[in-house]
């Protein structure tokens, strides 16, 4: 019987064995050498993630800053128009002043020429009297009063009018309405400095005319002079409460001049007008009040920023409660736009007080 022969195997299980083995051994090689690179790519990228986060943080507060500039320029822009506004409007307003200087100016230049025709005209009378009298003239002052007022237009006097008394107070409204005739140009002229405020047309005829009234004063009379806005003084420093001799020219001067020197500013209290004049002691027996209309508070300040018609009907009665008893008081009005209740206020104030009531053009005195 034959043996079979036996098939060699050329792969054998010793050699696999060996493959698997080697092939094994390059696998974990392999996977030490990448471990190990893989630590040296962390630790050389790590600079490079953190400038990364830095100019991520960057980029974020810049975006940041960015919103915070276009906000700000946004605000800019607005306060350039509104900067813009304002400016058109100030040229507006210069504009229109420097109009009204020009006109003032004009005023002042014929005014001028006026007095020195005046002055012209007096010297010729006093030559004619001396020529007359066949001598030098008395120098005695002719009639009873202390100072003398020539005014612009053709009338130097008013009927009606009483500034007689023992104690006579004049009471002159210098709030910001006194600057004009309508609302619109009192609180533009408002906001004017002072030396413009005193240039104001209507303020210069309620000087003028205390200017008159002080020159019809008696000579044995006492007087005084409050201005009134908000308060009540006297417009000579240091005399509050007291009375003044109208023979003393120089006070009687001197009242007048600061007068002159007055800007108007302010609202109206005619309550703290009257209750200073209910302080003067002995009371004063005549009030001659120039004013432009009703007031626009009583004591102490409104809350809001406007006053109806009714209020300041009521603000009025309110004052004619504190003022003295049984004193007259002659008003001379200087009528205000928008307020026409003003007028019939006062005139039943003159009848009720047994004074008179007016209201003068504009070219008087």
């Amino acid at each position: 019987m034959k043996r079979r022969k036996r098939k060699v195997e050329v792969f054998g299980l010793s050699f696999m064995d060996c493959i698997c083995c080697g092939f094994g051994a390059t696998i974990l090689l392999y996977m030490i050498l990448n471990s190990g690179q893989s630590r040296r790519a962390d630790t050389a990228l790590d600079p490079l993630r953190a400038e990364t986060n830095r100019l991520e943080q960057e980029v974020l507060e810049g975006q940041a800053n960015l919103v915070e500039l276009r906000n700000t320029f946004d605000v800019v822009r607005q306060e350039a128009a509104t900067t813009a506004g304002l400016s058109t409007r100030l040229i507006d307003v210069v504009k229109q002043s420097q109009e009204e200087l020009a006109t003032f100016e004009a005023q002042t230049i014929a005014q001028r020429a006026h007095n020195n025709k005046l002055q012209a005209d007096l010297k010729s009378l006093e030559e004619g009297a001396k020529r007359l009298s066949g001598g030098l003239p008395s120098k005695e002052v002719p009639g009873d009063r202390v100072r003398s007022f020539v005014g612009n237009g053709d009338r130097q006097y008013l009927t009606g009018l009483k500034v007689g008394g023992s104690h006579i107070l004049l009471l002159v409204d210098a709030s910001s309405s006194m600057l004009a005739d309508t609302i619109v140009n009192a609180v533009r002229r408002g906001l004017l400095p002072p030396a413009d405020r005193l240039r104001a047309d209507k303020w210069r005829r309620a000087v003028r005319a205390a200017d008159w009234l002080s020159a019809q004063l008696p000579r044995d009379a006492k007087f005084q002079l409050y201005v009134f806005d908000t308060q009540a003084r006297s417009i000579l420093p240091g005399t509050d409460g007291t009375w003044l001799d109208a023979r003393d020219r120089p006070s009687l001067d001197k009242a007048i001049v600061n007068l002159r020197s007055t800007a108007p500013k302010g609202g109206t209290s005619l309550e703290n007008a009257f209750a200073a004049a209910a302080r003067l002691n002995p009371p004063p027996d005549n009030i001659l009040l120039i004013t432009d209309g009703l007031p626009t508070q009583g004591r102490t300040p409104p809350r809001g920023t406007t006053v109806s018609g009714k209020e300041r009907l009521r603000l009025f009665e309110r004052a004619a409660e504190v003022l003295p008893r049984r004193v007259p008081v002659n008003t001379m009005l200087l009528p205000m736009e928008g307020d026409p209740m003003a007028a019939t206020a006062f005139w039943k104030l003159a009848m009720a007080t047994g004074g008179s009531f007016m209201s003068p053009s504009r070219d008087w005195p």
